[in-house]
């Protein structure tokens, strides 16, 4: 450890002007073990400054440096951890706390003695020590504590080896002692010579000084008479400075009253300031203006300038009454008063304008009641916009009643909702009355029966009534439920076009008058009764009614927000459009089940519009009721089409033709197309294609399959060669692999019937050849087949000879009368088939001739017509017919 204290001596502090008095060897407490050395120091040049140093060992570990520093004044508490057992464990607490475990027990309690008394001899706030053993804080001897610090002697009164194992000499200490041994030539090589010389010089030295101090006795005592003058001297400048401090002492009682009474007016200067600050404050903020006062007590709340020096004063009143009092001001009678006045002064106008908007609402709802006869004539609705423009003027007093008086608020807006429910119930009853009888299509221009009278302008009559004329007049021209087997019918077809383009212009107007009629009064209860905002009303819930209505205090936490609030008083006014927009629907539905296909375009249109503006509308929300309706009206009007389909009757004495839900089909895919081009609700068409499609082609199939007048394949190939013409050329991309499958069904069965049909002409021939190749499939060799008894070439002249060429035409003769007779005309499809059965004919022909070129070789056995013929019989029964 000394190498390492001299070493670190020599390399770190000495060319810093420190020297080392103390080193543990120590590692940090609770990590992986990593060594360094804690120092103590001082500073060899005053100020003496005392330090705690870090050293450690480089990485490569060939030379020590210095990591950290710490001022041992910033030291505050060494804990030795344990005073009776021996414990390699201390802590030293400077800014923070540093653990450490030293090397050994012995180490420890070195170091820390040696910081004790660096401590008791340096600083003057002192170090706490805890845990340590009372034997390692041992006073310093006070004579030595006396020695400067800059002197040579030790930090512990004289014992060098305590602190200070090594000390090394400084440069001029070194010098003289050169100086020395060069004048002494054997110094060196006798060093006790030299030192008994050394002696005898100090000796000499010592008497020298002896004879100089005795010498300069007479200077001593003329030095000591003037030190006796000069103490007299001083006592004499004392007694002065006494008399002077007396003086002084009366001056300083004065200066003490003179201060005291001038802290005393800053006091009373500083509080009447402060009081005057608080008047003023009252007087600001507390004071209500007698205009103000006047506007609240008589304001005309009828005129636009009174009605602005009511919001004017108004707003003036809640500024006072919501002033935020300072701590004491609540206990001033002047307060008090005031604030009773305000209390009175809001409680009479919150009265006042209630009853003032009251009596608007009785008054505008006259006036408009009287132009409602002006508008059940026509397809419109009454426009409530005059009635909105007066009422928004007191939108500014609507806010100061909501956030003064919640009870006479919450009032208003049940009246409101109350008058404005009778009166939109009425209004649109009388527009949905009208909306029905021009769907019906028996009332011009409001007459007949069910015209309109008095000043009311209520129409006369019943729903029941009505939906009775609907489907009776209905029924005078077609069927009450109009289907795809009705739409073949093309006589009536131009009529339901232009009811259908009626209705859907009915339909269309209704929807439009709704539509700004439903925004505009959700717009005005937004901002007259201010539910523009969203956060939640602590004040409100709604009961059975539909209706806001006020909570007791207890509840008033977060039971309902301003957007729910703005939903059910809108739900309240218009209770009644849901009921009659799905009576409408019903009745339109009754008139012509396919008006559900104009109803869904023109609802899922409006619905999606009303999103774009809210979603979370009332007209968003109850037109999406509603789309539910009419959607479950399309999906019944589809289920319907399909029940109709299965329940189709065939007769048995004509000829099937084309089916007429298949044509009915066409019509139906043209109308939809036209009526859902650029719809919201492509999907829901498409779903009902695919099921319809699939309806179609299993009707067809049943049919068919019970026809007895026509073939089953002609039938197929009729009716799903039309499919397949309708969907090529209306081009509906839901519907392509149906397509696909129309041709593919029309191929086959157009195929199989140009076969079975071609067996007859050449019956025996066909039996024979099928007979050959029988025999050949068994194992037969082809030309051994002509040894077969049955099989010879005498029994295939003989059935060759029964069908000459005459025979053969006039089998093909008859054979085009029987396709003729099973095809229908409006496909068209005859000369199609005739084609396909020459193409069969011919190659049947080519098939013959093969297996008789090789189970008959070398016969010379021909058939009677050649294929040349066979074009010729084919070309002239076309033409003949």
């Amino acid at each position: 450890m000394t190498a390492i204290k001299h070493a670190l001596q020599r390399d770190i502090f000495t060319p810093n002007d420190e020297r080392l008095l103390s080193i543990v060897n120590v590692c940090k407490a609770g990590k992986k073990k990593k060594n360094c050395f804690l120092c103590a120091t001082v500073t060899t040049e005053r100020p003496v400054q005392v330090k705690v140093v870090k050293v450690k060992k480089s990485d490569k570990g060939d030379f020590y440096k210095r990591q950290m520093a710490w001022e041992l004044r910033d030291l505050t508490e060494v804990d030795a951890k344990d005073a009776n057992k021996e414990n390699p464990e201390f802590d030293l607490h400077f800014e923070k706390v540093y653990r450490w475990v030293a090397s050994s027990t012995a180490e420890k309690n070195s170091f820390i003695s040696c910081i004790w008394k660096l401590n008791q001899r340096y600083l003057r706030k002192k170090v706490e020590f805890v845990n340590v053993s009372p034997q390692l804080l041992e006073e310093l001897p006070k004579a030595e504590e006396s020695v400067p610090s800059g002197e040579s002697q030790s930090v512990a009164g004289g014992d060098e080896d305590a602190l200070d194992d090594y000390q090394e000499l400084n440069a001029r200490e070194e010098q003289d002692i050169e100086s020395m041994m060069e004048v002494c030539e054997y110094a060196i090589s006798n060093a006790e010579a030299f030192a008994e010389k050394l002696s005898r010089e100090l000796q000499v030295l010592d008497g020298a000084n002896i004879q100089s101090i005795m010498a300069s006795e007479k200077q001593v005592n003329i030095l000591m008479q003037l030190l006796d003058r000069a103490l007299g001297e001083v006592d004499n400048i004392e007694g002065k400075l006494l008399s002077y401090e007396e003086m002084l002492q009366s001056v300083k009682e004065q200066m003490d009253q003179i201060s005291q009474s001038n802290r005393l007016i800053q006091i009373s200067n500083t509080n009447n300031g402060k009081l005057l600050d608080e008047i003023q404050f009252l007087v600001n903020y507390m004071d209500l203006s007698k205009g103000h006062i006047k506007a609240l007590q008589e304001g005309d709340l009828s005129s636009p300038k009174g009605i602005e020096a009511c919001i004017n004063a108004s707003e003036a009143l809640s500024q006072c009454m919501n002033v935020t009092l300072k701590p004491g001001h609540e206990k001033l009678m002047a307060v008090k008063l005031q604030q009773h006045l305000f209390s009175e002064l809001r409680d009479a106008f919150a009265r006042r304008l209630t009853n003032h908007l009251n009596n608007v609402f009785v008054h505008q709802g006259h006036d408009q009641s009287s132009t409602l006869s002006q508008h059940t004539a026509e397809l419109t609705l009454p426009k409530h916009s005059p009635l909105h423009r007066d009422l928004l003027r007191y939108a500014k007093l609507m806010e100061w009643l909501k956030n003064t008086q919640r009870e006479k608020y919450e009032g208003l807006s049940r009246t409101y909702v109350d008058y404005m429910t009778r009166l939109y119930e009425r209004e649109i009853k009388d527009f949905f009355e009208v909306a029905k009888i021009k769907m019906a299509g028996t009332s011009k221009d409001g007459k007949g029966k069910f015209g309109l009278h008095g000043s009311s302008g209520k129409l006369t009559g019943s729903t029941s009534s009505l939906n009775k004329l609907a489907v009776s007049s209905s029924n005078s021209r077609r069927s009450q439920s109009s289907s795809l087997l009705d739409m073949g019918n093309m006589s009536a077809s131009d009529l339901d076009v232009a009811d259908r383009t009626r209705f859907d212009k009915i339909f269309e107007q209704v929807l439009s008058e709704l539509e700004p009629l439903c925004l505009a009064e959700q717009d005005f209860i937004s901002k007259f009764f201010k539910l523009q905002q969203n956060p939640t009303l602590g004040e409100n819930v709604d009961d059975s009614d539909g209706m806001v209505h006020s909570r007791p205090p207890s509840e008033h936490r977060h039971s309902i927000s301003e957007k729910d609030m703005v939903r059910m008083m809108m739900n309240k006014i218009f209770q009644s459009i849901e009921t009659e927009l799905n009576s409408l629907i019903a009745l339109g539905d009754k008139i012509d089940s396919f008006n559900s296909l104009y109803m869904l375009v023109k609802m899922s249109h409006h619905v999606w519009t009303a999103e774009n503006v809210d979603p979370a509308s009332y007209l968003s929300t109850t037109l999406g009721n509603v789309l539910v309706t009419v959607k479950r009206n399309f999906d019944k009007c589809i289920s319907g089409q399909i029940r109709q389909m299965e329940e189709v009757k065939i007769s048995k004495k004509s000829k099937v033709g084309i089916l007429p839900f298949v044509t009915g089909f066409e019509e139906f895919a043209k109308l939809a197309e036209a009526i859902f081009r650029n719809a919201e609700r492509r999907g829901d068409l498409d779903k009902a294609y695919i099921k319809l499609m699939r309806a179609v082609f299993n009707n067809v199939e049943k049919v068919a399959n019970e026809s007895q007048k026509t073939p089953r394949d002609v039938v197929m190939m009729e009716n799903f060669h039309h499919i397949f013409s309708t969907l090529s050329s209306l081009k509906i991309s839901c519907l392509e692999a149906e397509r696909k499958e129309a041709k593919q069904k029309y191929t086959e069965h157009l195929q199989s019937y140009v076969i079975n049909s071609l067996g007859q002409p050449l019956e025996k021939l066909n039996h024979f050849f099928e007979g050959v190749e029988a025999r050949v499939a068994q194992g037969v060799h082809e030309e051994e087949v002509s040894y077969q008894l049955a099989f010879n070439k005498q029994e295939l002249r003989k059935v060759i000879k029964e069908y000459p060429g005459k025979e053969v035409k006039k089998g093909l003769d008859n054979l085009y009368k029987k396709v003729d007779k099973h095809l229908c005309e409006e496909e068209n499809l005859l000369q199609v088939v005739w084609h396909s059965m020459q193409d069969e004919f011919i190659r049947q022909y080519k098939h013959f001739e093969g297996l008789i070129n090789r189970c008959y070789p070398g016969s010379g056995i021909t058939m009677e017509f050649t294929i040349l013929d066979m074009l010729e019989y084919f070309s002239s029964i076309a033409q003949s017919h």
